[in-house]
């Protein structure tokens, strides 16, 4: 579970219900990741420690665990690198104030990251993580920095900007619950088909598409003249070019933008070609 929260103290308000403001605990959302086991990576500014304490304060107590050298652009899209200062250490978070009854203290894992010296043309970097994932070395560390810098943005920008989360007009809590539940295991499947065309480009189409998927791209979209055999990468790519991918040599793997706009064709199409054929036969 990953979730980026850039706020203060244990809630965030939301101000897409109305003119209103709700107050959302993430702090019970803590409690229910342990509840049906499942775990959680969060993206924080503050948050409460042991009596009225931030993570700032907790940390700043943290001598230095390792360095990670990472590459980064600055204001201007240029190339940069930044090395970053690892800090981790588990520290004991208290439930909100008027919910102490209700919920447990939990032990949790704070890692943070600070930046070296101070950067030119970009903002310097100070990122912290709060998870109940194990961390016991700078590699643990590390692996947490790189979910929490670049897996958390990607699904939250296709969430964003793909399903346009943020627009919905939606009044009320539980619809906008429901809602996002659904634009999350969407944005999620757009993030999986983009990283498994990476990671597992040879693995059966069938591990991600259906097979009316499978037959709806083989008819709509023609293979190159030196198509490899038919992996899953082979119809990812199909499903990228529905999208606007011009699939040229020279072009790196494609992102979860034109997966998105690509995938969004196919599932109208292969609905299209299922109603088709229940009306018409085969």
């Amino acid at each position: 579970m990953l979730i980026d929260r850039e706020s203060s103290g244990c809630e965030f308000r939301d101000a897409r219900l109305g003119d209103r403001f709700r107050k959302l605990h993430v702090y019970e959302l803590f409690c229910a990741a342990q509840e049906i086991g499942t775990h959680f990576l969060i993206r924080t500014c503050r948050l409460a420690g042991d009596g009225d304490h931030t993570i700032a304060d907790e940390m700043d107590k943290v001598a230095v665990k390792g360095l990670h050298r990472i590459e980064v652009r600055d204001s201007n899209g240029d190339p940069d690198q930044a090395i970053l200062e690892i800090r981790f250490r588990k520290i004991r978070v208290l439930p909100p104030i008027g919910k102490q009854k209700r919920y447990p203290a939990l032990t949790l894992t704070v890692v943070h990251a600070e930046e070296r010296g101070t950067p030119k043309n970009r903002k310097k970097i100070d990122w912290k993580l709060i998870t109940d994932l194990p961390v016991g070395s700078r590699t643990d560390a590390i692996e947490k920095l790189e979910a929490g810098r670049w897996k958390m943005e990607v699904f939250h920008k296709i969430l964003k900007s793909g399903c346009k989360a943020q627009e919905s007009k939606l009044r009320t809590g539980q619809r906008l619950t429901n809602l996002i539940s659904l634009f999350c295991i969407l944005s999620w499947r757009v993030f999986w088909m983009a990283m498994l065309n990476r990671s597992a480009p040879d693995a059966p189409p069938i591990l991600a598409l259906t097979t009316t998927e499978i037959g709806v791209l083989d008819r709509l979209v023609n293979d190159k003249p030196k198509a490899r055999r038919k992996t899953l990468s082979h119809y990812l790519i199909k499903i990228a070019r529905l999208g606007g991918y011009l699939a040229r040599a020279s072009d790196p793997p494609p992102g979860n933008t034109v997966m998105w706009r690509g995938l969004s064709r196919l599932t109208d199409i292969a609905l299209g070609a299922k109603v088709g054929g229940e009306f018409v036969g085969n």
